[in-house]
């Protein structure tokens, strides 16, 4: 396996567990009053806007050809960062 390869893997299994605990954030809002409904709502949202961007950027890396990967590294990582510090953001507040 290449490097690239590695490194999209990795990305996958972090975007999946986000993707699992935005579901979980989700569940809850069904579950809440409808002031805190709204709340995770919004959140949930966000969260959701957050993740198609880094699954944009991983489509990204799936484009890139050679080394042109190595290029697109900062802007994913910035992505998931931003995803990542927002997931865990949420489930502090809501969770």
């Amino acid at each position: 396996m290449d490097d690239k390869s590695a490194y999209r893997d990795k990305l996958e299994a972090r975007l999946d567990q986000w993707r699992a605990d935005i579901d979980k954030l989700q569940a809850k809002a069904v579950e809440a009053s409808a002031d805190a409904r709204i709340e995770y709502e919004q959140q949930v949202d966000d969260l959701r806007d957050k993740q198609e961007e880094a699954q944009a950027k991983l489509n990204e890396l799936d484009d890139a050809s050679g080394e042109a990967w190595a290029d697109l590294k900062s802007g994913i990582e910035k992505a998931w960062d931003d995803l990542g510090d927002a997931v865990k953001s949420a489930r502090e507040r809501l969770g």
